[in-house]
Parts: structure tokens; C-alpha cells; sequence
């Protein structure tokens, strides 16, 4: 029997009341994943352009983080971006498949996942297994994508920043300090306590508590990609107050002058439900947002402010 014949086709769909050229571009552009799938914690292009490229992905699974490429093409004017695994692991010998995007209405699209794939030696048991998972994966991942476009695409509840400093010191020693978390707890006075661990370099579990104006102790878990220069990262204990936390730093020098840039962004969606409970009756989600991005902003320029004082000791 040929590798064909032996190869699996399944389809799942669900409707999202958006533009299905939104939805493309959300799913198009893999830096957007973190928004819109939740075990992704980081996703980038490693190489090609808006028609065929190969791209990494960094996401948790089983509570475990993990990291792999694929290779995709984009057809904007179809609205459909075909992916392949470059390596699978067993039990499955090969898997791909499909986005299809469909404007069904004036508000709502049609959003098709396709799959194609085999078992390693075609093996019943193997193949039942791997139905199971691509089913149950891919009517999360639906649920999630419906909800999570929804929110993404809502400006009234998302809201993107930045803070920056610029540092008489080298980039080096200032992604040394916004790298080593686990001395946070030492070297930042917000922070009373750190877990940070790296089974895989580069891949860090962190979790903090840090402490508010107000006296009231927040502990947070965030997963963090570092690359070379910027080191991304997307929380996973969310306070009451929002939906969704991710963002990165940015550490560049000027080769001329020696100064370093140090750049803090977050991406943040209000959870509007709990905006009263939080906050009191009466608030607006703009009130909220306001509220939101003064807190992660004072503790960002924190670290900054601390980061900028540890590399100009060193310069």
C-alpha cells in the first residue's frame, strides 16, 4: 500500500465573528501566535517571506516547554497557509496540513484546520493514538483561536506599550541582569522572591512574587525565550484584571557612542468581566487599561532603572 494510501485526512472548522482577512493576518503573521494560541510562548520566522517561509515555535505542552520548526506557504488572495513538520516525532511519521479562512457573512468567517498524516510503519494502534490527539488538539486549539481573535481584534480591551532607557553601559552587562532572573530577588526591591530554571538554554520557567505600592504581594509565571538581544516571554498566571499578558526586551548599542537602548513592551488584554471586582463599580475599561499599564510600567522602569545602574557600574 503506498504512503499515500495510508495517509490520514481530517478537517475541523469553527465560525469567529471577524473579517476573514483579519483572521489571515492574525495567523499569518506567527509573531501575533502568543495572542491567539495559548501554549505558544514565542514564534518567529527563521527564514523566507510572506509566500513561503520556515518558522520556530516555542510553546508548552504537558506543562513541559518545548520548541520546533515548521515550514509553511501563504496565499493571501485564497486566504490559506499550508504547513509541513519538518522532523515529527513518533508515533507520527508525518504530519501537515491547512489553515482556510472564508468570509460566510458580514460578521462572521469560517475557519477550516486541515490535517494529513501517518504512522510510523502504518501501525493501527499508532494511527488510533495519533487520531485521538490531532482531534482533541485541534478542537482546542479552534476554541482557543474563536476566543482569543475575538479578544485580540478588540481595541477597546488591548492595549500595547513601551518603556525605554538609555544606558551608559554595554549591552552585554544589561541582558546579563534582565537575563539572570534568579538574582531578581537580590538585586530588585519589588521582587521578595524568584524561581527561574533552564533545563533548555535559552528556555526559562520563571516565577515571582513581587510586591505593590500598596504593600500586597503578586506571584506571577511567565515562560521567556532568550535570544541573542531580546528576550521574549509571555505570562501564564494572570492577575484578575487581564486576559492576556505577553511582551519582550529589547537590549541594542550603539556601535559610535557605546550607549545601550533598553526597551520593556507588553501586550495586555483588560478581562472586562472583572474590571468592577477589581477595581470597583463604575470603572471603565479605558480607566482599567490606564490602571493596568501604570502598574507593569512601574515595575518595568524598576527593572530598567536597576539594569541601567548595573551596567554603568561595570562600564
Amino acid at each position: 500500500m503506498s504512503q499515500q494510501e495510508n495517509t490520514r485526512h481530517v478537517q475541523h472548522e469553527v465560525s469567529v465573528r471577524a473579517q476573514a482577512s483579519d483572521i489571515y493576518r492574525l495567523i499569518a503573521e506567527v509573531w501575533n501566535w502568543p495572542r491567539i494560541f495559548p501554549p505558544t510562548i514565542h514564534a518567529d520566522r527563521v527564514d523566507g517571506d510572506d509566500t513561503a517561509e520556515r518558522i520556530r515555535i516555542w510553546a508548552t505542552a504537558n506543562g513541559q516547554a518545548k520548541n520546533w520548526t515548521s515550514r509553511r506557504t501563504l496565499d493571501p488572495q485564497a486566504l490559506r497557509i499550508d504547513f509541513r513538520q519538518e522532523v515529527s516525532s513518533p508515533p507520527v511519521a508525518a504530519m501537515g496540513g491547512a489553515w482556510l479562512i472564508e468570509q460566510v457573512s458580514a460578521e462572521e468567517s469560517l475557519v477550516r484546520l486541515l490535517h494529513d498524516y501517518r504512522a510510523v510503519d502504518d501501525d493501527p494502534e499508532s494511527l488510533a493514538w495519533i487520531d485521538q490527539a490531532v482531534d482533541r488538539n485541534s478542537r482546542s486549539e479552534l476554541a482557543s483561536l474563536k476566543v482569543n481573535v475575538e479578544l485580540a481584534l478588540n481595541e477597546e480591551r488591548t492595549v500595547s506599550f513601551e518603556d525605554t532607557v538609555r544606558i551608559n553601559g554595554s549591552a552585554k552587562d544589561v541582558y546579563a541582569f534582565i537575563n539572570e532572573a534568579w538574582h531578581w530577588a537580590e538585586r530588585l526591591p519589588h521582587v521578595s522572591r524568584v524561581s527561574c530554571t533552564e533545563d533548555t538554554p535559552g528556555l526559562q520557567e520563571l516565577e515571582m512574587d513581587t510586591t505593590a505600592k500598596d504593600g500586597s504581594t503578586h506571584t506571577t509565571k511567565s515562560y521567556r525565550v532568550c535570544l541573542p538581544g531580546r528576550i521574549h516571554y509571555k505570562q501564564v498566571t494572570l492577575p484578575p484584571l487581564l486576559a492576556l499578558h505577553t511582551g519582550y526586551w529589547v537590549i541594542e548599542e550603539d556601535a559610535a557612542t557605546g550607549i545601550t537602548t533598553a526597551t520593556s513592551q507588553h501586550t495586555i488584554v483588560i478581562n472586562a468581566e472583572k474590571v468592577a471586582d477589581v477595581l470597583g463599580a463604575g470603572v471603565s475599561l479605558a480607566e482599567a487599561k490606564t490602571f493596568a499599564r501604570r502598574a507593569l510600567s512601574t515595575n518595568s522602569l524598576a527593572t530598567l532603572g536597576h539594569a541601567k545602574q548595573y551596567a554603568e557600574q561595570r562600564a
